[in-house]
């Protein structure tokens, strides 16, 4: 392999990786929010909350895990709106969802604006944790077993969700709450108390996954900077079919559309940035096309429950 194509490689699978655990943490926690039979389209609105919490806090303190706390926090407070809104009371999801997102957009310029006027301060590049003996591994050691932790962690939420929804009760119920909430009901379990939970972790997921977007892949916040990530992050959801793993790679595919910029600029190779812009979601149509017929999608998505019926 000539040196050339091995930096390519690395930039590519390496800029995949950072573009893609956001998406990843939206997918997973989608995810959750789908199988107990929301459709969280607030997740976009979620993010951008976690992002400029994460930033702004991580500046405040001069270190980035407090912010990584304080964008899941955000999270999960846009999701306490939709759980309350969309499941306790019942009103349209999409609805619901899409004042999130917009409420979000205002607030998070409104704040930023307040907070650094027209300045865009920068947060200093993650401290790495390398791996003994992987990260040394040409391509895949620098791009994968020399991250900042907060990477090694989102690779093994795949782990753990893929766990929790085939070998725990909670996983089960979660399926039950949006394939036949009726049926979980008359077993003893509060539907709404358990589509309550799966938002507010999908806010936590999104949250953490904007706080990642702006502490680590630019380190530094930007209005509307999470530019439809969350409803990619839907698409990864509905196409994984419940299965954690398939949201990973669904995630490092348009991770890797998304990090195509720097992996041509260090191949010396000159594309117009527009066109490069325009593969994530190029490959999420080409994607829908091929696969969307085959997705499963709970019975009652979307489909508001309330206690005793049938």
């Amino acid at each position: 392999m000539s040196l050339l194509t091995e930096a390519f490689l690395t930039a590519l699978l390496t800029g995949a990786i950072t573009a893609g655990i956001p998406l990843l943490l939206a997918g997973l926690g989608e995810q959750m929010s789908e199988k107990a039979g929301v459709l969280n389209v607030g997740i976009e609105g979620m993010m951008l909350a976690g992002a400029y919490a994460g930033f702004a806090t991580a500046f405040a303190c001069g270190a980035l895990w407090p912010g990584f706390v304080a964008g899941a926090g955000a999270g999960l407070l846009a999701a306490g709106l939709m759980a309350f809104f969309a499941v306790r009371l019942g009103l349209s999801q999409i609805v619901i969802g899409i004042a999130i997102t917009l409420l979000a957009e205002g607030l998070t310029a409104l704040f930023h604006t307040l907070q650094f006027a027209r300045t865009y301060p920068r947060l200093p590049a993650a401290e790495p944790l390398a791996l003994p003996g992987l990260s040394a591994l040409p391509v895949v050691g620098p791009a994968l077993f020399d991250r900042p932790p907060i990477v090694y962690v989102a690779l093994l939420l795949v782990a753990v969700m893929a766990g929790l929804y085939r070998r725990t009760h909670l996983g089960l119920a979660l399926k039950a709450a949006g394939d036949a909430p009726a049926a979980l009901d008359v077993a003893g379990v509060d539907v709404g108390r358990l589509r309550m939970f799966a938002v507010l972790g999908t806010g936590l997921f999104a949250g953490l996954g904007g706080a990642f977007m702006a502490e680590i892949g630019a380190g530094v916040f930007v209005p509307f900077m999470t530019n439809g990530a969350g409803f990619i992050g839907i698409v990864l959801a509905m196409l994984a079919r419940g299965r954690p793993l398939l949201v990973a790679a669904g995630a490092m595919l348009f991770g890797a559309c998304l990090a195509m910029t720097t992996a041509l600029q260090v191949a010396g190779i000159d594309i117009p940035v527009d066109v490069i812009q325009m593969l994530p979601f190029a490959a999420v149509m080409a994607v829908l096309i091929a696969f969307g017929r085959r997705s499963r999608l709970p019975a009652a998505l979307g489909i508001a429950y309330h206690r005793g019926e049938r």
